[in-house]
């Protein structure tokens, strides 16, 4: 069975308990404007262009069959429509500054990586985490990864944005015993405006997941003009509190831009250029309306 990735993170603390490896698949049908993954979005490899390693020299433009790269001051520049992902500029790049994001395993390529930490998992209590992307677009893919991770006595973390098919959530759920489940947004037209879609589905799985019993952390992109308004932290909050105690902790995620320079290299464009960080009394804020449901939280750093 074979998968899409764009990265397999080793020794990850940030992805569930103890160290971890996360396996970030490839596409995602939101498309937040804040994503700091956009080379995950596409389904498919594409190709990147790394500004800083370019020399100028020209040879991808040479190379490309479809007349879709071009050079001017600012560097190279693909036109996405018409690449067909032939690869003839990767290959004419001497600098490696055209290279794929994005590759095709095996479920037993990737387990092979993942069985070389075996024992830092079971030292620190950690395991494996699937990510993205999102992990529902390619569900087989990642169940039988999971599937084999339990067969080895390897903790399974599912982390979602929960956008798919009930018959694919019930999939994954299936072999995790933990799931880290993002919530964007609580109002619907809101968050159909921030992610492209509606939330209707991503609640809906929620229930599926928490029905099946397995143990939810709900995580929070806190975002600054966006979603961090008490409106919606107190309907999150009320949300929460309402589906019982298999939620462990809500998990605060503040804005940052880090991702930004990665649109640069897919041609797209960031659309919260010189959005504001959170500040420290609204990130505190925040943290008290969720703890005055009696839910606990905890605010990444």
């Amino acid at each position: 069975m074979e998968g899409t990735i764009f990265n397999i993170q080793r020794y990850s603390l940030d992805d569930g308990p103890g160290t971890r490896t996360t396996i970030f698949v490839k596409g995602c049908p939101l498309a937040c404007l804040w994503c700091s993954n956009p080379e995950s979005q596409d389904p498919r490899p594409q190709v990147a262009y790394r500004y800083t390693s370019c020399k100028a020299c020209g040879s991808c433009v040479a190379a490309c069959p479809k007349k879709a790269a071009a050079l001017d001051a600012e560097g190279v520049h693909i036109d996405r429509a018409a690449c067909d992902r032939c690869g003839d500029c990767v290959k004419a790049c001497a600098h490696g500054a055209l290279r794929w994001s994005g590759e095709v395993k095996t479920v037993e390529q990737v387990m092979k990586t993942v069985m070389r930490d075996k024992v830092y998992y079971q030292t620190s209590g950690g395991g494996v985490t699937c990510s993205g992307g999102e992990i529902l677009m390619q569900p087989d893919f990642v169940a039988e990864i999971f599937r084999r991770c339990r067969a080895e006595g390897i903790h399974t973390c599912a982390d979602t944005c929960g956008y798919g098919s009930e018959e694919a959530m019930r999939k994954i759920m299936e072999h995790s015993d933990l799931v880290y489940f993002d919530i964007k947004h609580m109002d619907p037209e809101k968050h159909r405006e921030y992610t492209g879609a509606d939330n209707g589905i991503i609640f809906k799985n929620l229930a599926v997941a928490l029905e099946m019993g397995v143990p939810a952390v709900i995580r929070v992109p806190l975002i600054p003009e966006y979603n961090s308004d008490e409106e919606n932290l107190s309907a999150l909050a009320d949300y929460v509190k309402s589906l019982g105690p298999g939620i462990g902790h809500v998990s605060l995620l503040p804005y940052h831009s880090y991702g930004s320079n990665k649109y640069r290299m897919i041609d797209k464009c960031y659309q919260l250029e010189g959005l504001r960080k959170l500040l420290p009394e609204e990130e505190q804020r925040a943290r008290e309306i969720i703890e005055s449901r009696g839910l606990r939280c905890v605010v990444s750093k």
